[in-house]
Formats: C-alpha cells, structure tokens, sequence
C-alpha cells in the first residue's frame, strides 16, 4: 500500500508529467540545436579592407560567405577617422611575415570572431609554408612532405573465448562506460534526495504519527524507498523511449536544414550516390558495426540495473535516515556534505578509471560499495573479470542491507523528534535503542 500510494502520488503530478515530456525534448536540443545554429550562415557581408604593403598577401584571401576581403584604397589611419563605419575590420600587413610574423594584425572596433581569425591565421600560414618550402630551392620538396605525412590508426582485436576475432573501439567502451556512470549518478542524487525531501515532508507536517500508528517505521521507509525508486525507473525509460523517438526527427531536421531543403527522394539518391563513390567511408561504417558486436550489452544491461538497484538502496536508505533526523532543510547540509563528497569522488573516479581500468584506484572503488556503483559501470565495458563483478555486488548488497538496518533504526526515532537538531552521538545512540 505504501509502494502503491508513493508511486501513484508522484506520477500523477504535473510536474513528474511536465519533467519527463520536457527533458528528452531539452537532450535533444542540446545535442541538435548548436549543429543547426552551425549551418545557418549570416545574410550581412562583412567588408575587410587590407592594407599590404608587400604587395604579395591582399591576392590570397578566398571570398568566403560572410566576409568580403578588398584591397584598400586608403590608410589605416583614414580608415580609423572615417565616420561612415562602413568596415567591419582592417588587415593591416606591413612587412615579410617570414622575417617579422609580428608585422600582421587585425584592427575592428568590435571584438574578432573566431571564424575571421581564423582564416586569416590559415591563409596567411599556408602562404608563409610555401615560401619557406621554396627557400629551400629543392625540387619537388613540398610533394616529398605531403607525400611523407601519413595518418595511421592501429586496428584493436578482441579474443573470443572460442577463438574468434572481431574489431574493437576503447571509445565505444568510453561512451557506453560515460553514460551509465552519468545515469546512476543523476538518479541516486535526483530520487535520493526525493527520498529525504518526502520524509521531512511528512515529518514537519505529523502525518508520520498517523502513519506509524498502523505500519512500523521499518515498512514505511522501504515503502518509501521502494516506490520513489520505480518512479524514477519509470521516468528513466519514458526518457529513453521519447529520446529515440525525437532523435530521427532531429537528424532529419539537420539534414533538411544542412541540404538547403532538398527533397527527400534527392537526398536519399545523394547518400546513396557518396557511398557509391566513397567505399572507404562504407568501410569505416562496417567497422563500426563489427566494434559493436565486440560488446556484450546484455551482459552490461544486468550488471547496470544491479548496480542500479544497489546504489539507489544503499543511498536512499541513507537519504531517508538523514532525512528523518533533521528538521529543516538547512539543518541538512552537514549530514549531506559527507555523501555529496563521496558521489562526486565516486563520479571523479569513474571518470579518471578511463585510462587505466584494471589499476589500484579503479579497482578498489570498484569494490567499495559507497563507489562501486558509479566506477564499476566505468569499467565493464573494458572486460575485467567477472569474479570482480561478483564481488563487487556481493559486497555492495550486503552493505546496503546493513545500512538499510541502520536507517531503519534511526527512522524510528527521528521522526517523532521534533524542536530539537540532533548530535551525531545522538544519532548513533538512537541505533542502539530496542
């Protein structure tokens, strides 16, 4: 009845309703709105006057979509006096850059955008190679560089215990490793602390002596738990389902948006025409699906709900017991600072676990329950062993046992403790009560 009834009550509010019709819609922004703002370009053309006096730079510069590049026809110091602002930069070069790079600069009464510097950095650098090249008076030298650069990329081989081989990708492993830490963090920290705020809730307002009139305190704080906790399981995969459904639209969009609204039917014919006339990106492409099949998910999708389930019931039964000893929201602060810490070290962990999954600071978080949740998840997709995962959630359940006995101790108290801020010997007396 307790599960039923927090359940109930919390997803049938509009904000639970508001939240999770919002969020994947906000993800999906984030992640397509900055690459549509990308391919929109400006309809102002911005004029850049430049003053060469080599004679040998004003020539080079492409006219690019936002920016007219002309030879001036007066100083820099006319140009700076002049009131009808019809210029938005001077370049000014007034010597060799081989013998002074300090001789260019750009002058504007606005800030630079980072795109102009840019292409004046990459003309004017090409430009200076090619005559450092020619200096050298050796035929041939610039095709002998481009010809020496070579861009290599070692190919990774995953054993398969019947001997098979198939291609793997540490940043497949990275990105699924990232995006589970980063699930289980947000909702131990999101729903444990639903967990406390409820609990202070029902405290400050004595409801809770209703309450324990009829259910022991033990049943109402698993209640409480248990049911916060599938109200947020409930949100999480509302958000996954909505995400992949608003992806395609997003892709779309930006293909639409990048293409110049083309049809659909020519920009199928177009894909379809690049991967005809590009087989190496067909084979990148294969690549990737043969790197995904080195990965285990239904082995990564159990060990992430146990991880999930223990996490949350380690820290929601913690979130609850502080949460029952305190009477305000100020007061709970010194009692979270030690758990904030903990999940944000948890979090560092995981994050630095990257480079070295099997060393001595990866490991051992992995098997202290307080981290293993959040650093375990880093490491599974890097194969470690599975006596380690075993361990790992054996002792990270029995942890959460023993502290879900702790809380439930102090619940029983200090949620009939009114008027008073308890002390942490206080606390640790009410354990010991019958």
């Amino acid at each position: 009845m307790i599960i039923t009834r927090e359940y109930l009550r919390r997803v049938r509010k509009k904000s639970f309703i508001i939240m999770t019709l919002l969020t994947p819609i906000l993800i999906t922004g984030l992640m397509f709105v900055p690459l549509w703002l990308a391919t929109m370009k400006g309809d102002s053309l911005r004029r850049i006057a430049v003053i060469d006096h080599t004679g040998k730079y004003a020539s080079l510069f492409p006219q690019a979509d936002n920016y007219l590049f002309f030879n001036a026809v007066k100083s820099l110091d006319e140009y700076r006096t002049d009131q009808r602002k019809d210029l938005f930069a001077i370049l000014s070069i007034t010597d060799d850059l081989l013998e002074n790079p300090k001789a260019a600069a750009l002058y504007a009464e606005k800030q630079i955008p980072g795109d102009l510097s840019r292409l004046v950095n990459q003309v004017l650098s090409k430009q200076m190679e090619t005559e450092k090249l020619a200096s050298f008076q050796i035929p041939g030298l610039d095709q002998i560089i481009n010809e020496s650069r070579i861009s290599f990329q070692i190919q990774t081989i995953k054993w398969g215990t019947d001997g098979s081989e198939t291609s793997s990708s540490g940043q497949i492993a990275l990105i699924i490793g990232m995006v589970s830490t980063m699930l289980i963090y947000m909702f131990i920290m999101m729903y444990g602390g639903m967990v406390m705020q409820g609990v202070m809730e029902e405290k400050t307002n004595r409801i809770v002596e209703i309450m324990v009139s009829s259910v022991s305190p033990f049943s109402l704080m698993m209640g409480k738990i248990i049911g916060i906790g599938l109200v947020g399981i409930t949100q999480l995969i509302l958000w996954g389902i909505l995400t992949l459904l608003l992806m395609p639209v997003g892709t779309s969009g930006l293909i639409f948006n990048t293409a110049g609204g083309m049809d659909m039917a020519s920009m199928q014919q177009g894909i379809s025409m690049s991967q005809q006339a590009n087989p190496v990106e067909l084979q990148q492409g294969m690549e990737w699906v043969s790197q995904l099949q080195s990965f285990n998910f239904g082995e990564i999708a159990i060990f992430f709900v146990i991880f999930f389930v223990g996490g949350y019931l380690l820290y929601a039964s913690l979130f609850a017991a502080v949460g029952s000893a305190i009477n305000s929201p100020e007061d709970s602060q010194q009692f979270m600072a030690p758990m904030m810490i903990i999940m944000i070290f948890a979090l560092y962990t995981g994050i630095y676990s990257v480079d070295n999954p099997d060393g001595p600071l990866a490991f051992w978080c992995s098997l202290i329950p307080f981290t293993s949740p959040i650093v375990m998840l880093m490491r599974i997709p890097y194969d470690i062993p599975l006596w380690e995962k075993l361990l790992s959630v054996t002792l990270l359940f029995a942890t959460s046992v023993g502290f879900v006995w702790l809380s439930a101790k102090i619940y029983r108290v200090g949620i009939l403790m009114y008027g008073k801020k308890p002390r942490l010997k206080e606390i640790i007396k009410w354990i010991t009560y019958k």
